[in-house]
């Protein structure tokens, strides 16, 4: 029988709403996960180099971030890490954005289904709480080649990006047939 293979889990703290690697007392050493979750915060939360023709949300910073291991990837050329999720981080919750946000969560988690660790990912932008207080929130549904299917809710995804350490809103939900968070 063929060995799963298996990644550090990225845990979060809903308490102080910040991630780290989670660590398993019990036989003292960092706990793993099948990958997915990993794979996913990775991609939406490291921030990847905005386009030459993006628009900056900061002005008066011309930094176009991005993940210094783009520079040097040998396996594909142009493959990129991360999302520009974090170009949205001074918008408001207008349509324009939430079209924005959607093409950017999908960009940075397409390498998934192009690598065939998944076989489809749906992802939905949507505009909740009330208006003068709304948020910009993701829903995604994650399907494994094996048919199983991780839903993820990202509340506030604009905070979350925001933030390098942090993640705002109410968390992060990850729920699935084998990830529960």
């Amino acid at each position: 029988m063929p060995v799963q293979a298996k990644d550090i889990e990225i845990a979060f703290d809903t308490t102080l709403m910040e991630g780290d690697f989670s660590f398993n007392s019990s036989i003292q050493d960092l706990t793993s996960e099948s990958g997915i979750k990993t794979s996913v915060i990775i991609s939406l939360f490291t921030d990847r180099k905005a386009e030459k023709d993006d628009v900056l949300p900061d002005s008066n910073n011309s930094d176009r971030r991005g993940w210094w291991g783009d520079l040097t990837s040998p396996e594909t050329e142009n493959d990129r890490i991360g999302s520009r999720l974090w170009l949205l981080s001074r918008e408001k919750t207008l349509e324009t954005v939430l079209v924005k946000a959607k093409q950017y969560a999908e960009e940075a988690l397409e390498w998934m289904v192009e690598d065939k660790i998944v076989s489809k990912i749906e992802i939905k932008a949507e505009r909740q709480g009330t208006i003068g207080n709304d948020i910009l929130a993701l829903l995604i549904q994650i399907h494994t080649i094996k048919g199983s299917i991780y839903t993820i809710s990202l509340p506030d995804i604009i905070n979350a990006v925001s933030s390098s350490v942090t993640f705002g809103g109410d968390g992060v939900l990850f729920g699935g047939e084998e990830v529960i968070w």
